[in-house]
């Protein structure tokens, strides 16, 4: 008899495994009246899911264990537990800033060696094909919460800073699913993590490091070889550190063709020749910190707000209290963070959108001083995704 699988969430990850799975069962919070899904499928509301009639449930990353549907899991299984047996080498990659950059800088590094790339970005696994000698996955950490049979034969692990607390409950749980992997991890695998974690128990070879220059020393590249600066330069660094783990090689010319995605420290200039960055994607307290380090040597116009997740920003605005630079305020969280700015001594401007605030920067703005829009905190409380974001700023910018 074949097991009767459900699947939690009927979305871009979990269409594909009907291509794997016969006559599933998928449950969607969306869905109001059943109807036929993709393959032979079935989509019911989730209030019809029943534990007893289910052999193995799987569910989509993004779907929080606050949900009643993973409550009344009995067999709940993530993705990459269904895959768990396909004979490659993995490498995931995870971290709260660059995970997706590395991951892309590592597959273009390793493209020529038959790698394909996906997992959090492009690619779910169940489109991947199986026989690729190499799987590069962009892991989040909410599939590490609910992935607990996959492992990794390399982990690469960026940075942690808080992100996702109200998904998690705590810093501490959102740390604790990032190093799960570890748990499982065996003698013959290689984990390169932050040093601040070097005592996290595994039987894996660790490779630990506390920065940039770290990196460079461990795995002896010449930084001045490779092009990207900042932030980058950590992420191009992970990426040729795997490349010269596997095939003793660091090939710097390939490296630096490599090109960025749109929306992350992406620099503009308009009429006047003013400097103005798109950080869109700068969703968290330690994206904006990294993004005004690379700046801190122009006075910054930095825009701030959105929907912060509940995220304490004290951290950020101690780093920010002794640069040189203005605030504009906006999104949900714009009172708030004009109390931090009032605490902490630092000018701002309290906007009434992203519209406003970029008006009010065309202002101010001399040459030689730098725009930022570098949010730390979520876009859905004003825009569909941080890429509409992005494209507003950039499109005004256009304007001037």
């Amino acid at each position: 008899m074949s097991k009767r699988v459900s699947v939690f969430g009927y979305g871009t990850t979990t269409k594909p495994l009907t291509k794997h799975i016969q006559n599933i069962v998928f449950y969607d919070d969306k869905c109001r009246e059943s109807y036929g899904g993709i393959n032979g499928s079935f989509v019911r509301p989730s209030s019809e899911f029943n534990p007893e009639y289910s052999d193995l449930e799987i569910t989509s990353p993004g779907i929080p264990p606050s949900n009643p549907l993973i409550k009344k899991a009995k067999n709940l299984i993530s993705e990459y537990d269904f895959f768990k047996d396909v004979k490659n080498l993995q490498i995931w990659i995870s971290g709260t800033n660059g995970k997706t950059t590395t991951t892309q800088m590592m597959q273009h590094l390793l493209e020529d060696k038959g790698s394909l790339a996906g997992g959090n970005i492009g690619t779910p696994l169940s489109d991947l094909d199986q026989s690729a000698p190499i799987w590069i996955l962009e892991t989040s950490s909410f599939t590490m919460h609910y992935t607990n049979q996959a492992t990794p034969n390399i982990y690469v692990l960026l940075p942690i800073s808080p992100d996702h607390l109200s998904w998690h409950g705590d810093m501490a749980a959102y740390v604790s699913d990032k190093l799960k992997p570890l748990e499982r991890m065996r003698s013959v695998d290689t984990a390169i993590i932050p040093e601040a974690y070097k005592d996290t128990q595994t039987r894996a070879k660790l490779i630990t490091y506390k920065d940039e220059n770290d990196l460079a020393k461990i795995f002896e590249i010449d930084t001045k070889k490779v092009k990207f600066e900042g932030a980058f330069l950590a992420d191009a660094l992970l990426a040729m550190a795997v490349d010269k783990l596997l095939f003793d090689r660091v090939t710097y010319t390939k490296m630096n063709r490599f090109t960025l995605d749109p929306h992350r420290q992406e620099e503009l200039r308009d009429s006047q020749e003013r400097l103005w960055i798109n950080d869109t994607k700068a969703t968290n307290l330690d994206a904006t910190i990294a993004a005004v380090k690379r700046y801190e040597k122009s006075f910054i116009h930095l825009i701030l707000g959105g929907d912060d997740k509940g995220v304490d920003l004290k951290e950020l605005f101690e780093f920010l209290q002794d640069k040189k630079l203005h605030i504009y305020a906006i999104g949900s969280n714009k009172k708030k963070l004009i109390a931090l700015a009032k605490e902490y001594t630092i000018s701002y401007s309290l906007c009434k959108n992203l519209s406003n605030a970029i008006a009010k920067i065309d202002t101010n703005f001399k040459q030689n001083e730098v725009a930022l829009l570098s949010p730390a905190a979520s876009s859905l409380d004003e825009f569909s995704s941080y890429a509409e974001r992005g494209d507003l700023f950039k499109s005004s910018v256009q304007n001037f």
